[in-house]
């Protein structure tokens, strides 16, 4: 795993062209972060099931090697994100921003909130802070009761009790969220898009993150516009 390349100058701010129909959404280093991480969690999830379900345990062999692969990329999980952290601004910013709950966040969780559409999102809505903060939350959790179950000696066996308990509903928790996550992108063709190269259509951000398309335009965000036929994965 090779460590995000630096991100490249932040466009000056100003009006975007006219013409212009595609906006960055992610930075390179953002979206090495976000596949790095979200591989080390399936390889996480998919050796756990290997070894913990019946139905599956008897499709390996060598036990041993599935319980090394999960505790490697287990205790390897928050390196992406530190790594991210230290050497994107694009990605702290992001951070910011994903720590943030305000009111929109809060009309936006309301059932049944015939308004959502016309609410000033940012460039998160309240589902994806939620899915972020339970995500890292999450990982501090399997990460700490991991290290108990991995060097369980200085810990009393009540203990360890509670840390396997904890470890093992909270990765199917864990799974539940990712599937639903899953979903939901499967489902947003825009986000997907803007995930797999940095870019999303204007269109895209007009619908599903007004206030976010509000700030690029009036030049307080540090996405810009570009053409279709020059976009590129910078």
């Amino acid at each position: 795993m090779t460590p995000p390349p630096p991100d490249p100058p932040q466009p000056t701010a100003g009006a975007p062209a006219a013409s212009a129909s595609r906006l960055l959404r992610f930075s390179r280093a953002e979206r090495w972060v976000h596949r790095s991480f979200a591989l080390l969690m399936g390889v996480c999830l998919a050796s756990a099931a290997l070894l913990y379900l019946p139905g599956l345990s008897g499709l390996v062999g060598q036990r041993d090697i599935v319980r090394l692969v999960h505790v490697v990329c287990g205790f390897a999980l928050p390196i992406p994100l530190l790594v991210g952290y230290a050497a994107s601004r694009s990605f702290r910013a992001d951070v910011r921003r994903l720590n943030r709950f305000g009111q929109v966040d809060r009309e936006w969780l309301r059932p049944r909130n015939e308004a959502r559409a016309a609410l000033p999102v940012g460039k998160f809505n309240a589902g994806q802070k939620l899915n972020s903060a339970f995500t890292l939350g999450a990982t501090l959790v399997m990460l700490a009761t991991g290290a108990m179950l991995t060097f369980p000696d200085p810990f009393a066996d009540n203990v360890r009790t509670g840390a396997v308990f904890t470890h093992d509903w909270l990765a199917l928790a864990v799974a539940v969220v990712v599937v639903g996550h899953m979903y939901k992108a499967l489902a947003d063709e825009g986000a997907r898009l803007g995930m797999r190269t940095g870019w999303v259509d204007v269109e895209w951000a007009e619908r599903e993150h007004p206030g976010w398309l509000a700030q690029a335009e009036g030049g307080g965000d540090p996405g810009r516009h570009q053409p279709p036929a020059a976009a590129t994965d910078q």
